[in-house]
């Protein structure tokens, strides 16, 4: 049996996908979970209750879920990602979390760290009929309807991009159930993973104040 036939995911669709190089190097393929695994692999995805990412390892989960995450771990899929966006990942450090929650204070317009290289998200709805959640690939930093691409966050589409200092991206507001895996390749050393630990700070707490902010107005209506 070959690596092949034990796959779940379809990498040829993103083999297949064109890379776009406006504003920034992307691509969005579709199809990755095949439409007769999608079901399964939902079935199998983690019981999660809030709005978090999480480290696969912290998860408990299907055989069809784990498949996926083997696939998204694999070497193979490390080299075709480099290959398209011609990148060297041999220096970097993969991580992979699962979120199943979006919230309110989600998809403010921003570039990611600049630590990150190449992010990659899964998506897992199996539906979507809402205006709020889907991504958005910005010309600019400063208006979410100056956009290049809207990704809907139905299962099997994959979003790739590499980290630039204007890869914007962000999303209007949802609060609601947003699969997803996200899959990022970090540059590796002390400076960047102490960079790291002080932007997540600094999103908490961002957070934090839009709660309370939003939990205020609430309030006074």
């Amino acid at each position: 049996m070959t690596e092949t036939d034990t796959r779940l995911l379809n990498f040829q669709a993103v083999e297949d996908t064109p890379l776009q190089t406006e504003p920034f190097s992307f691509m969005v393929a579709e199809g990755v979970i095949p439409s007769g695994e999608l079901e399964r692999v939902n079935a199998d995805y983690p019981y999660i209750d809030i709005p978090a990412n999480f480290n696969p390892e912290d998860l408990e989960y299907g055989p069809a879920f784990a498949r996926v995450l083997q696939d998204l771990d694999s070497p193979e899929f490390e080299r075709l990602i480099a290959r398209k966006f011609g990148v060297d990942l041999s220096r970097t450090v993969k991580t992979i979390t699962v979120r199943k929650y979006s919230e309110m204070s989600d998809g403010n317009i921003h570039t990611d760290h600049w630590s990150k290289v190449i992010t990659v998200l899964l998506y897992f709805n199996p539906e979507w009929h809402q205006e709020g959640g889907k991504l958005r690939l910005l010309r600019s930093k400063h208006d979410i309807e100056d956009f290049a691409a809207e990704v809907t966050p139905l299962g099997g589409t994959l979003l790739a991009f590499k980290r630039s200092g204007n890869s914007y991206h962000g999303y209007k507001r949802f609060d609601g159930e947003r699969r997803m895996v996200q899959v990022n390749w970090v540059r590796s050393g002390p400076v960047a993973r102490q960079a790291q630990r002080l932007a997540r700070m600094g999103t908490h707490t961002g957070k934090r104040i839009l709660r309370l902010a939003q939990g205020l107005r609430g309030a006074a209506k």
